[in-house]
């Protein structure tokens, strides 16, 4: 099964690449928030923490136990 952001992809060698992977979420959270969007700022919010636990904060060896 394939994961919902693999930090091994080809398109995530860049850093740049995966430093907008994560602004631009968290960018449009912000958005949201402002807009009085609420729902839809936790939503891009959380994807933005994910995609910056995922391609940042996660170690290698919690990596490979999946």
């Amino acid at each position: 099964m394939a994961k919902f952001l693999d930090r091994d992809h080809p398109m995530f060698r860049r850093a740049t690449v995966r430093a907008a992977t994560v602004a631009l979420p968290l960018a449009w959270a912000a958005f949201e928030f402002a807009g009085g969007a609420t729902l839809w700022g936790v939503i891009f919010g959380a994807l933005g923490l994910y995609a910056l636990w995922e391609l940042f904060l996660r170690k290698d060896d919690e990596r490979k136990d999946r």
